[in-house]
């Protein structure tokens, strides 16, 4: 089982949905990077059920507890432990359908590869499971917010309902995430229409991260977007990722799709900050595509473990569309794989032959008149 994230920056996560307790190990961190338990628990906030009406009601207080690698404030070098109790279980939900297999979930496909499964809301299947990912993730802002570089999420679309010209920061006070106030409340109508028929709703989640000097990458398998893609894509609601304008660039002439370098930058960004696997300087431009929430309130058809037709119907708390509390999740794990890469390419300058001279300070190249910034362009 795949439990270890990252190669400089390590994080091991573990826990069940309706475990005792969710949590993250979070080793390679230099010492001395300020580090404490509030700045982790405004990123749990953003994440956690029961903060609106139209997420989950499991009421998760999500508190953190460091329990190692820190002192007086400051990381000391050795691993960070990060521990998050469940507390609002109720197994009792799911018992009578121990047997079957969840539409949607990944119930069948696990049983088949191990030959035993947590029935629990889907043990480490769960969405609850992304807790300590947030959690690392808050620890790598920390080194990332050291370098200039600030990681933001937004949700695009809900339901069919797109955001025009949404803003970053009025998405960071959305209850649905979403930098369009008047999209937000077509999405939140949507999402209790969806609700009210026992059903669920997908959606697209942008991701940016700003500040991200030229340079990071490892080609050719450790590519920046082939690096993000798999981390973002481990996500269980994620079924796709595009960077830049993505899928729209296939229907383009290269003329129109490529971003034109003057002497003052780049004169677009349709590329979402990436080139060659290796970041550009403008900014990391991420979309993902949210599949809804696979858990239903009406009957769906499905099998239990002897094979046998049944109808399921689970009674369980969900929310009626993952994307909103997703925004924290992608965030998180573009953090880490940042804040990786970050380690990785101070790594190999340093070991570098000519690393005295790469050592200069670089410059990033000036911003063209109407770059793209914190606010969503093409």
């Amino acid at each position: 089982m795949s439990n270890v994230f990252g190669e400089l920056l390590r994080v091991t996560t573990f826990g069940e949905s309706h475990g005792p307790l969710i949590g993250a190990v979070v080793d390679g961190l230099p010492a001395g990077l300020p580090l404490d338990e509030a700045a982790i628990q405004a990123d749990l906030d953003r994440r956690r059920p029961g903060a609106s009406e139209l997420t989950s009601p499991r009421d998760e207080p999500d508190r953190v507890r460091i329990v190692s690698g820190v002192f007086e404030g400051r990381t000391t070098g050795a691993p960070v432990a990060l521990l998050v109790a469940n507390e609002d279980v109720r197994t009792a939900d799911y018992a009578a359908w121990r047997d079957c297999f969840r539409p949607g979930h990944g119930d069948w496909t696990w049983w088949k590869k191990y030959g035993v499964r947590d029935w629990r809301g889907g043990g480490r299947l769960s969405g609850r499971e992304t807790v300590a990912r947030v959690a690392a993730g808050a620890v790598a802002r920390r080194l990332l917010e050291r370098r200039g570089v600030r990681v933001a999420g937004q949700v695009l679309a809900l339901g069919g309902v797109v955001a025009r010209d949404p803003d970053l920061a009025a998405a960071a006070a959305s209850p649905l995430r979403c930098g369009d106030p008047r999209a937000e409340r077509r999405m939140a109508a949507a999402l209790r229409k969806a609700r009210e028929a026992g059903d669920s709703l997908g959606g697209i989640v942008e991701v940016r991260a700003l500040g991200v000097p030229p340079g990071w990458g490892e080609p050719v398998f450790g590519k920046l977007d082939a690096r993000l893609g798999g981390a973002l894509l481990s996500l269980g609601a994620v079924k796709g990722v595009e960077f830049g304008d993505g899928f729209a660039l296939a229907v383009l002439r290269g003329s129109k799709a490529n971003d034109p370098l003057t002497p003052r930058g780049f004169a677009s960004n349709r590329a979402g900050g990436v080139l060659g696997g290796i970041s550009n300087g403008e900014p990391l431009v991420i979309r993902l595509a949210v599949k809804p929430t696979p858990t239903l309130g009406r009957p769906q058809a499905t099998v239990d473990v002897r094979g046998r037709a049944r109808t399921l119907r689970v009674p369980g708390r969900h929310d009626p569309c993952v994307a909103p509390r997703l925004v924290a999740v992608a965030e998180a794990m573009t953090a880490l794989v940042l804040a990786d890469a970050a380690l990785l390419h101070d790594a190999r300058r340093r070991a570098g032959p000519d690393s005295r001279r790469r050592s200069a300070p670089r410059t990033r190249p000036p911003r063209p008149p109407g770059a793209m910034d914190g606010r969503r362009s093409r």
